[in-house]
């Protein structure tokens, strides 16, 4: 396994320093595809899961900083009506496998 200190991430073809986070986010019972629908359109969401467990959806998102998780969080996501809770867990370290 390789480990990445820094994520360096290309996805609108530009190398730029990012913050990348994952939210789990609990919504209200049969929304959840709707949910995803809605977050998708989101410019910040790089990743969206539905997934059976304590929460409904897994979202990764990649901002520039930590002021900009903050208006992610308050100005789109928890402004949605299905959204009852979330909890986000900014990642400081990433690990992948070697190629």
């Amino acid at each position: 396994m390789q480990k990445v200190k820094f994520c360096y991430c290309n996805h609108d073809g530009l190398e730029k320093k990012s913050l990348l986070a994952y939210i789990l986010v609990t919504v209200k019972s049969g929304s959840e595809r709707e949910f995803l629908k809605q977050i998708s359109e989101f410019k910040e969401v790089v990743e969206a899961d539905l997934v059976i467990g304590e929460n409904d959806v897994v979202i990764k998102i990649d901002v520039k900083d930590i002021s900009h998780i903050d208006k992610f969080l308050t100005d789109k996501l928890r402004v949605l009506p299905d959204v009852f809770l979330t909890t986000t867990m900014i990642i400081t370290e990433q690990f992948k496998p070697k190629k």
